[in-house]
């Protein structure tokens, strides 16, 4: 009841004894040599979804080390705006039926309220764009020739796979997290409910990672699952990812000891030798209260703070000329390598976006988080991880003044921070693995 009807696509039920059978033959019988041997070209269909940029910037990391491993790989991508328009701008290729793929953003931001978005509402919205999805990414991946299938956190094959209906031809399938399992974030009945079916789907996805050469990647570490079941009468969370994912680290777009210092970067960005606040809050619209909070706050800090320089990043779903701030704030729209403008900075102000709080506490800069409310892989998941490296100061959109935010901009401008040492490698283990399970014998070695 939950698929709708597309005429255009093809309906694709592999028989589940087939896909069970089916260990790649391409694979362990016949291994494709890697460097020393003759290159053999890997056709790769990616798919980065999830909501805003985060995600494509890892997977694009990702891509930059697989053809660095081994230069013959070939990698189609299937994405939602605005992941989509990034690939795009970087030259990778889109597949023709992309266009058709309902991309996670728009959902995302068409359920979420004030600055607020509950994930088990949104899931359950985008439950029908999901089966679309699936059936599209199985078309286009049984037609294409390809040696795998990558995705970053495809939760369509899962549902739809949990539903009886196998979309995906019996080639490699590898499934990319950082988090794992859904929150509740309120006491009502039906978030209660739905959390829990949701998490019993996903308390199943062995049945497509554990398949064959199937495999499933967390970026992280297991401190970042919850010791703790799924929900009543499901498996504990840490346990059962234990047995059946592989952690790798977590991911970087660049090498943290390649990084510029920071006067070098504020003159090759154009900034000056003041203070420097950056305010971003991703790929999303739904951080739009955010920026303008620090936009009320720009006079307050400037009174205390000589010389203050205030950028706010809008990203692409946020005009930036749009926003109701004062004379004298910086706004700007999608700004690329959004890492090294934070580097350069001397406090940054964001969501708690992963791949963002990532960068920051690997660039060793202050800031404050703000997660999205009732988010709850943000307010659960990644303010854990935060809590547990001693990174950043945690406040909320809707119990902060803008004299709130004044005083924690002072009070954290510039100090000095020591957060821990975190495994970084997982862009690296991730390409390898893929390949690995492409076929591609040593890829271990590149």
């Amino acid at each position: 009841m939950f698929a709708p009807q597309d005429e255009s696509l093809v309906e694709i039920d592999y028989p589940l004894e087939a896909v069970l059978k089916t260990d790649v033959t391409r694979g362990d019988s016949n291994p494709r040599a890697m460097p020393g041997g003759t290159p053999m070209k890997c056709k790769v269909l990616y798919v980065s979804g999830s909501l805003g940029l985060g995600h494509v910037t890892r997977d694009l990391a990702i891509a930059t080390e697989m053809r660095r491993i081994c230069p013959e790989v070939d990698i189609a991508w299937i994405a939602g705006s605005p992941a989509s328009e990034v690939l795009a701008a970087a030259g990778e290729r889109l597949v023709p039926e992309q266009a058709r793929y309902r991309g996670e953003t728009d959902l995302a931001e068409a359920v979420a309220r004030n600055g607020r978005l509950s994930l088990t509402v949104y899931v359950f919205r985008a439950l029908a764009a999901w089966f679309h999805n699936a059936r599209l990414i199985g078309t286009v991946a049984s037609q294409g020739e390809f040696d795998i299938i990558v995705g970053d956190e495809t939760y369509e094959i899962l549902v739809t796979n949990f539903f009886g209906i196998h979309v995906l031809p019996p080639l490699p399938f590898v499934m990319m997290y950082d988090f794992w399992g859904l929150e509740v974030t309120s006491g009502r009945l039906f978030e209660r409910l739905g959390a829990w079916m949701l998490n019993l789907v996903w308390s199943q996805e062995w049945r497509v990672t554990a398949r064959g050469r199937n495999a499933a990647i967390f970026f992280g570490e297991i401190e970042d699952l919850a010791d703790r079941p799924f929900g009543v009468l499901l498996p504990n969370r840490r346990r059962y990812a234990e047995k059946h994912v592989e952690f790798v680290g977590y991911p970087l777009p660049f090498d943290a000891k390649d990084v510029p210092h920071k006067n070098v970067l504020r003159r090759e960005l154009g900034y000056g030798d003041g203070p420097l606040v950056i305010c971003t809050v991703g790929g999303t619209s739904i951080g739009r209260d955010l920026l303008e909070l620090c936009g009320r706050a720009f006079l307050l800090v400037g009174a205390r703070v000589p010389g203050l320089h205030m950028v706010l990043v809008a990203g692409p779903r946020i005009d930036s000329e749009s926003l109701d701030v004062p004379k004298g704030v910086d706004c700007r729209g999608m700004v690329s390598q959004l890492w090294r403008h934070m580097a350069a900075c001397d406090l940054a102000v964001v969501q708690a976006g992963g791949a963002t709080t990532l960068e920051l506490e690997a660039l060793r800069v202050p800031f404050l988080f703000f997660p999205v409310e009732h988010q709850s892989e943000q307010e659960v998941t990644i303010a854990g991880r935060l809590a547990r490296h001693g990174a950043g100061v945690r406040m909320h959109v809707s119990s902060t003044s803008p004299q709130d935010m004044a005083d924690a901009i002072v009070a954290n401008l510039g100090i000095k921070v020591s957060y821990p040492e975190i495994p970084v490698g997982g862009v690296h283990l991730a390409a390898r693995r893929i390949l690995e399970r492409s076929g591609i014998r040593d890829a271990g070695n590149g």
